[in-house]
């Protein structure tokens, strides 16, 4: 049910922002020694709404940078900002990470650690009350994060689901 809800964007006509969540050093031993390459972990937003992640591989960190935010343009998806808070409460999981994102006042702060911090400042959310549990593995909290922030729902989407008016919405 939660796939059916995601919005795909377009990343050619908008002005996003990036930002690096984890870089991540491999190495692979072989006969001739030890070979370092480097995994980044990115996540790109607008700060209107629209946030993305991806994870790039290379040689280099620049270049694993790099290829984390192409990788992260083509994962895009529209979410759901209202008065900059998330609309309800909601839960995500990815692998062994669960987070629980809670709207929050205006002035309260975007109340989240390290990774869900990132998606949460790149989807343009600026008051939010977010916990983090089980894993602490910045890949599935990112992934996790997504998933809650594509299960969100405006107001007028709700109503246009369940073929009501607005006011019924709020009214019951």
């Amino acid at each position: 049910m939660a796939n059916a809800n995601i919005k795909r964007v377009r990343s050619s006509d908008i002005e996003l922002k990036d930002k690096l969540v984890a870089v991540n050093r491999v190495t692979k031993v072989t006969k001739g020694g030890r070979t370092f390459s480097f995994s980044a972990i990115v996540v790109v937003g607008n700060e209107k709404g629209i946030v993305g992640h991806g994870l790039g591989k290379a040689k280099e960190v620049t270049d694993a940078i790099s290829k984390g935010i192409d990788d992260a343009k083509k994962t895009l998806i529209k979410v759901p900002v209202i008065n900059g808070t998330v609309p309800h409460e909601q839960y995500g999981k990815f692998g062994g990470a669960l987070v629980f994102l809670k709207p929050a006042s205006h002035g309260t702060g975007v109340i989240a650690g390290g990774a869900m911090r990132a998606v949460l400042e790149s989807v343009g959310v600026t008051d939010v009350l977010a916990k983090s549990k089980g894993s602490s593995n910045p890949h599935n909290v990112v992934k996790a994060t997504i998933d809650a922030l594509s299960q969100m729902r405006d107001p007028a989407t709700v109503a246009q689901q369940r073929g009501i008016t607005m006011e019924k919405v709020f009214n019951g």
